[in-house]
């Protein structure tokens, strides 16, 4: 059974979006993804999502009775595994049409829940009392190795950021869209060593969803999925095999490239989470694109930006255009845009796309490869 992404849509608006609730932008963003993929909520018999709420209370609120949830919860990757197990759920007759919603005030922290750790978690009994409190301090020591051992250039690391808002300036829904340059970057204030504040995501509401469908009941154009991959390496940092790169990245890549049965050349278009500056180069590494210690340079040599020969998060990525705490799912919302031809800033010829998602700080991950046509 060949299974396919029939609708896909983020909420209304994004940013900073106080008068909305979670569930209302899990709501938002289920109801156009219904409008886009002409479908109503009695085409759906599937439900997936992650956090609060949770798939349970989405389908009540949408008065829907599904055969099949999903509310795995692995980060900001949770997103590609839902369209990985929605497949899997879809060719094994347990349902037919899935629809995959994420919402969260990250900005607003309208029913949000609080944020912290408890004493008895691994984080709370081996990282918290060293200082590493969250995900800039987490980040800093893979970072700061990578630079170490590869040696990984601050104005390198500052050319992801440079790169994605290229991308941004043409994109009008993008939360910051003004041009930027590396001595911009470096002198943004310092969060924690090495990044200034224009590496790191930012902090925004909103939402998007996804239809999950066989092709037989796609009403358009569809986007394929061609292959899926996904891993789990170490809930804490401190416990990464190589903290230069990451073993999740590596293996789910590896399942969906051939899974797709395609190589780097097939690539048209890439998608790599980018909660801070340095994640893109250890996706553009991890999956093979370029080897070890060579993506700082590809990047600032601009093959990942407009006109590039691999355009890289084309929407702006979490850097410039939206991070709502979990980004997987706005990666997968631009892979989809850009296969069927409707991006802002619209690449042109783009078959094949991969989209890579990170859960945690390198804890999970999870890749999907997506084509507007099948082999």
């Amino acid at each position: 059974m060949t299974v396919v992404i029939a609708g896909a849509a983020e909420t209304d608006a994004l940013g900073r979006l106080p008068g909305h609730s979670t569930m209302r932008l899990h709501l938002e963003a289920a109801r156009n993804a219904l409008a886009d993929a002409r479908m109503t909520k009695d085409d759906i018999d599937g439900i997936a999502t992650v956090g609060t709420p949770g798939p349970i209370q989405i389908a009540h609120a949408l008065g829907i009775t599904p055969a099949w949830l999903d509310g795995t919860g692995v980060g900001g990757s949770s997103f590609l595994f839902h369209v990985r197990h929605a497949a899997a759920a879809i060719r094994a007759g347990l349902c037919r049409t899935v629809l995959i919603t994420h919402g969260e005030s990250g900005r607003s922290r309208v029913g949000a829940g609080r944020y912290g750790m408890g004493p008895d978690s691994l984080i709370g009994q081996f990282e918290l009392p060293y200082g590493v409190v969250g995900p800039p301090t987490s980040f800093t020591i893979t970072a700061l190795r990578h630079m170490k051992e590869t040696g990984l250039t601050h104005e390198q690391l500052a050319e992801v950021a440079v790169a994605q808002r290229r991308w941004a300036h043409l994109n009008p829904r993008a939360l910051h869209r003004d041009l930027i340059t590396v001595d911009d970057v470096l002198a943004s204030r310092m969060v924690a060593y090495p990044f200034h504040l224009l590496e790191c995501c930012l902090v925004t509401d909103g939402g998007g969803a996804l239809i999950v469908t066989s092709e037989e009941l796609s009403c358009r154009p569809p986007v394929y999925l061609l292959g899926s991959g996904e891993s789990a390496e170490s809930p804490i940092i401190s416990q990464m095999e190589d903290f230069t790169t990451s073993k999740a990245f590596r293996l789910s890549g590896e399942a969906a490239f051939a899974e797709a049965r395609i190589g780097h050349d097939d690539v048209d278009h890439l998608m790599v989470y980018d909660a801070f500056a340095h994640v893109p180069i250890y996706g553009l590494e991890d999956l093979g694109f370029v080897g070890r210690g060579e993506a700082g340079a590809f990047i600032a040599e601009g093959h990942t930006s407009p006109g590039g020969r691999l355009p890289l998060n084309t929407n702006g990525g979490g850097l410039s255009y939206t991070h709502t705490g979990m980004y997987g799912m706005f990666a997968i919302q631009e892979s989809v845009r850009q296969l069927r031809g409707e991006a802002a800033a619209q690449v042109p010829g783009v078959e094949v796309g991969v989209v890579l998602g990170n859960g945690g700080m390198f804890a999970s991950a999870a890749t999907l490869v997506l084509a507007n046509r099948l082999p």
